[in-house]
């Protein structure tokens, strides 16, 4: 008995910790959709009980449906691009070379660039008068004048799920070696043998052997892709005219500048439903794969 106390006890710091910062604001913010709750309420109290009018309110609001579609955009453009190029840099640094080593710590750094310092050097790269490269297509002849990458629609949405990619690729790259290197080798040499090309190789072997790593990959870029608030708010503040408003920006907008914590709340437990949802189709997925 006494040994286990003391084990509940080293456990005890993290559980608390894990309660404090996790569970009661997760569970404050649900709460917090069921009444009517605004800055007078946050600052005295006395919130009223609204029920589902909070939900109600928001999903008869065309504006939350734009910033829902915009988030499903911007996260499953991340996925696809992420994942593609961390399986190209996966099956380039799966064989060693000189300097592979050195290349794939300097491609780390983009995923551990605080993400400020990332978002801000993608402002100057697409920065219509003086970014980088407007500056480079300029010499090619690619472009004449200035483009503002990011002050219209259609591009700054390609731009921050570029910028928000290149955050990601390198750790769809780890989690993608590893897969690759559970790989038996003696199925490609057995393929090699009966005369398969590479690209047959990849098709038949390479790509089904990683079709789990690829679906824990794909899952986590996507949880991680659908609540990131701070590259989108840096780069572009959710414009140009909401274009790119996904759910969190939306939630901080309707917090902190028209002062609706109620329905912040419900936009913000949305972003707790969706990933949810995808975790569930994850594991039936690969229930269903473990089973064949």
């Amino acid at each position: 008995m006494r040994r286990t106390l003391a084990n509940h006890l080293f456990l005890s710091p993290a559980v608390v910790f894990v309660l404090l910062t996790v569970i009661y604001p997760l569970l404050y913010n649900i709460a917090q959709s069921f009444f009517d709750v605004g800055l007078r309420e946050v600052t005295q109290g006395g919130a009223s009980w609204v029920g589902l009018d909070n939900y109600a309110d928001q999903f008869g609001r065309p504006e939350f449906w734009h910033a829902f579609r915009i988030s499903l955009v911007y996260s499953f453009g991340t996925v696809a691009l992420t994942f593609a190029m961390g399986l190209g840099m996966a099956l380039l640094f799966r064989k060693p070379f000189q300097g592979g080593t050195a290349m794939r710590a300097l491609i780390l750094l983009a995923w551990v660039l605080p993400t400020v310092v990332s978002a801000n050097v993608w402002r100057w790269l697409l920065d219509g008068s003086y970014g980088l490269l407007n500056a480079v297509l300029r010499e090619l002849e690619l472009i004449h004048g200035d483009v503002f990458w990011l002050g219209e629609p259609n591009t700054a949405v390609l731009a921050v799920i570029v910028a928000t990619a290149w955050s990601f690729g390198p750790l769809a790259m780890i989690l993608l070696s590893a897969g690759l290197q559970g790989i038996p080798q003696n199925l490609y040499e057995a393929a090699r043998i009966d005369g398969a090309s590479p690209w047959q190789q990849f098709r038949s072997l390479t790509f089904p052997l990683l079709r789990p790593v690829s679906l824990t990959t794909a899952l986590l870029v996507f949880i991680f892709t659908f609540k990131t608030f701070d590259t989108i708010f840096l780069m572009t503040g959710g414009g140009p005219g909401g274009a790119t408003e996904i759910l969190p920006v939306y939630a901080y907008n309707e917090a902190f500048e028209y002062s609706r914590f109620d329905t912040a709340a419900v936009a913000t437990t949305t972003l707790l439903v969706v990933p949810i949802a995808m975790s569930i189709l994850y594991f039936r997925a690969l229930r269903s794969e473990e089973t064949a």
